[in-house]
């Protein structure tokens, strides 16, 4: 099933845009990657995509060139660009989207055969060792003795990321409020204060709310999300002026210093030169500030 978006919005996730195409993933019928380890494929969405909510019964691997993939998984929301993909276990439900015109690679590991399992999602680090041997996998021309080879191989390199670049979400009613708010629009720079006046609660009580669900102060969890929403803003091709006036920031300069503390480079460096996540999002590289 497809249908067009109509730039509404979603719990838990960013506002869809408007001409965002939503799909619903059919199951995967039985003995699907019979006689088979790993099944992999290419996608190349014309428009933004989002994927509804659903699961699949074989371990899934995702990755993208030329976007960024944003996933919501049980209260987290996890966004990967080149470089990485993300491991989803099987069972667990999970939506997501891509950026229009991103090549969007999947591969999918049967549970029974394959030698490992992590149990939660994982960013994983796509080295070009293991982007080759995944698109060599794609091929339904490789005969069975060459396919074990390289499955082996993929099964030896295949490793999470370093860094995992992670959003938690509150999950607390006291709080949930100004996570939603702040999803559906990252520029509301409403206060602390503010926001005590208007849900009748303390600035002391959101503050350890917000510490005691996601390990991050109010104003450092802001500045993550807002960093996850710049990266797919700069990969569909924004310039750091236009995404750090959609994020609410006063000025570029701002912006930047932002998202070095986050991810311990520049955006321009970032998407220059893909370094990986070298910003623990749980403890930035610099003291954050209020923006």
């Amino acid at each position: 099933m497809v249908r067009p978006s109509r730039g509404d919005a979603r719990p838990g996730m960013w506002r869809r845009e408007v001409g965002t195409v939503v799909r619903r993933v059919a199951p995967f019928p039985e003995q699907t990657t019979a006689p088979f380890a790993i099944i992999a494929g290419l996608r190349i969405p014309s428009v933004p995509t989002e994927w509804a909510p659903h699961s699949h019964s074989l371990h899934e691997l995702v990755w993208v060139r030329g976007g960024t993939l944003t996933s919501r998984v049980e209260g987290r929301v996890f966004t990967v660009s080149e470089g990485h993909g993300l491991w989803m276990p099987a069972g667990l439900v999970h939506g997501g989207r891509a950026t229009a015109g991103a090549k969007f690679y999947e591969a999918f590991f049967a549970p029974d055969r394959a030698p490992f399992a992590f149990e939660e999602p994982r960013a994983i680090t796509m080295t070009p060792l293991l982007e080759s041997l995944l698109t060599h996998l794609s091929r339904p021309d490789l005969d069975a003795a060459a396919r074990v080879r390289a499955e082996s191989v993929v099964f030896d390199v295949l490793q999470p990321a370093e860094r995992q670049f992670v959003l938690q979400l509150p999950g607390d009613a006291r709080i949930d409020a100004i996570a939603e708010a702040l999803l559906d629009d990252p520029a509301d720079c409403r206060s602390l204060e503010e926001w005590a006046r208007q849900l009748g609660i303390s600035e002391r009580t959101i503050t350890r709310a917000f510490r005691h669900a996601t390990g991050l102060s109010f104003a450092q969890w802001r500045q993550v999300l807002r960093v996850h929403r710049a990266l797919t803003l700069l990969a569909e091709g924004l310039d750091v002026t236009s995404v750090s006036e959609t994020l609410g920031y006063a000025q570029p300069s701002t912006f930047i210093a932002s998202f070095r503390r986050v991810m311990g480079t520049t955006p321009g460096a970032y998407f220059d030169v893909d370094e990986g996540f070298p910003g623990d999002v749980r403890n930035p590289v610099l003291p954050v500030q209020n923006s």
